[in-house]
């Protein structure tokens, strides 16, 4: 017999949560004279990159990753702004705790993104009503401008708060889908970057309605899998869940040892080499940390750890100081050490564009090759040279098995 409370697709309700230029916001609330000026966020030098960006600035046609040097070039009258992860951390944490308190099921998604489940709650309240409050809501509390979307899945409701911005909402109404997404360009489809963009427009596809008319095999045998999802976004069918979000989650890795060791070159190179193996691990999952944690058990079987709240990032550059710094506090008792460990912890999803404040494009372009040859020859495949030290000590590299790592001349 069917589960009378349990829901059918075009019953539910999902709501998409996003605050508007999330980093412009947050400086505005602390210096009233930004408001209504061209605004970025990013390293201050000609060789930083935008990691936000005011809409008075988009008009100049600058977007978020541009280098600044250019942004500055189409703007010069744009105050530029170096950003302060903390703060953004702050607000992020209010608007996080607003919704835990407000919504049966939420996923926090980034920094400033969020989706709720609020299937079942039309009984009582109505939801597109309960969801306006709760957007009123935030902005009291928080002074901060926020926009959504609300249908019956996260692809609909994602691509509907895009286009309720700024600081505006919208419903698309159970059944109007289609509809709704059919005129509007293909990019603004979530899984549509600018190389599969490109790839559509050789195909002759601009907008949504065309892959809509499109048998889903021939957007298969043009992009694979990936295709097949892009065909069943762009006609509004998206059974994903709602991900309960918890702030608990981790990743980590330990390394014990055949013989205990005091040698610090090598303990060093091993901790370096885990910091890096699991930065790109939460790069690789869209995943940012903000505690970083270390482990030492000594020879007599003495365990101890430290741990360090930091802004959120998944950038070696960012954490691997962070490690060492915290190891050297950690190690102060001169014994033999048989097993060290690295913990990143508080994980959020969100792409490594929140942590271009202080980046340049080199650097960036760096990571991005570097992931590029771990994702292609193993997730050991590249480690800087401080790293190599970890060879020293039992197999090739501080975790067991894989290939020898390939040395990446880090330029910082």
């Amino acid at each position: 017999m069917p589960d009378p409370n349990k829901k059918t697709m075009a019953e539910r309700a999902v709501m998409h949560l996003d605050l508007d230029t999330f980093f412009v916001s947050v400086e505005r609330l602390l210096d009233s004279r930004l408001h209504g000026r061209p605004v970025l966020i990013g390293g201050t030098s000609d060789r930083g990159v935008v990691a936000s960006c005011s809409y008075e600035a988009r008009a100049f046609g600058i977007h978020s990753a541009m280098p600044m040097k250019m942004a500055k070039d189409l703007c010069p009258e744009a105050i530029v702004i170096r950003g302060n992860s903390a703060n953004y951390m702050k607000y992020s944490d209010l608007v996080t705790d607003i919704v835990r308190e407000s919504v049966p099921v939420y996923e926090k998604t980034s920094i400033d993104e969020f989706y709720a489940d609020l299937t079942g709650m039309d009984r009582f309240y109505g939801c597109y009503r309960f969801a306006g409050e709760l957007r009123k809501k935030i902005m009291h509390e928080t002074g901060l401008p926020i926009s959504f979307g609300l249908s019956i899945n996260k692809t609909v409701s994602k691509v509907a708060t895009g286009e309720a911005k700024p600081n505006n909402q919208i419903q698309v109404q159970s059944g109007a889908e289609k509809p709704f997404l059919a005129p509007l360009s293909v990019k603004k489809i979530p899984m549509v970057g600018d190389k599969t963009y490109q790839t559509l427009r050789h195909l002759g596809v601009s907008h949504i309605y065309t892959l809509q008319e499109m048998p889903p095999e021939l957007m298969e045998r043009a992009l694979g899998q990936n295709g097949v999802e892009i065909w069943k976004k762009a006609n509004g069918i998206d059974p994903s869940p709602v991900v309960a979000y918890s702030e608990r989650k981790s990743i980590s890795t330990e390394r014990t040892f055949d013989k205990d060791t005091t040698d610090m070159d090598k303990l060093r190179g091993i901790l370096i080499a885990m910091a890096e193996n699991l930065a790109f691990q939460l790069r690789r999952g869209d995943k940012l940390t903000s505690c970083v944690t270390i482990k030492i058990r000594y020879s007599d079987f003495n365990t101890y750890s430290m741990q360090a709240r930091i802004p959120y990032t998944a950038a070696d550059h960012l954490l691997v100081p962070r490690v060492k710094e915290l190891f050297e506090k950690l190690y102060n008792r001169r014994l033999l050490v048989r097993l060290i460990g690295v913990k990143y912890s508080h994980l959020v999803s969100g792409g490594y564009q929140i942590n271009l404040f202080d980046d340049t494009e080199e650097r960036i372009s760096l990571y991005q090759a570097m992931d590029r040859m771990r994702l292609r020859f193993g997730d050991r495949a590249v480690v800087s040279a401080a790293g190599m030290m970890a060879k020293s000590i039992g197999r090739g590299n501080p975790f067991d098995g894989g290939p020898p790592p390939l040395l990446a001349n880090r330029r910082e």
